[in-house]
């Protein structure tokens, strides 16, 4: 069965982008892999990557897709209310504050990263 390997996502500000998910990957256990030559930094769980960030290939300039985004399934509430609050601690913008979501079970946190790239991090409730 096919699954998710990883992500990517643009920038034009990599060492800033570089220093924003060093710091917010921390919170997740989530650790830099390696570098990649586009001058970007692949990140790393568990010895499975996870996520990159990166110049484009193209050589054009880097832009956030409308309708993207990219979620994080946290282990808790409590972890998805650090990962958000990290995040707006690095200079990412709000686009939701953590919380339940119209009686779902999905608890749910949403903000763009400093490229405006949209991220979420979510606790699923069994």
């Amino acid at each position: 069965m096919a699954r998710l390997g990883y992500a990517t996502v643009g920038s034009n500000r990599l060492d800033e982008a570089k220093a924003f998910y060093d710091a917010w990957f921390a919170v997740a256990g989530i650790a830099p892999a390696f570098d990649h030559p586009s001058g970007g930094r692949v990140y790393a769980r568990d010895g499975s990557i996870a996520f990159g960030v990166l110049s484009p290939f193209n050589g054009e300039a880097a832009t956030a897709g409308n309708g993207i985004m990219i979620s994080f399934l946290c282990g808790t509430p409590e972890e998805v209310d650090a990962l958000y609050t990290k995040a707006l601690s690095l200079g990412a913008t709000d686009e939701g504050a953590p919380g339940y979501r119209g009686g779902s079970p999905f608890y749910m946190s949403y903000f763009r990263d400093l490229d405006g790239n949209k991220l979420c991090a979510y606790f699923v409730r069994a």
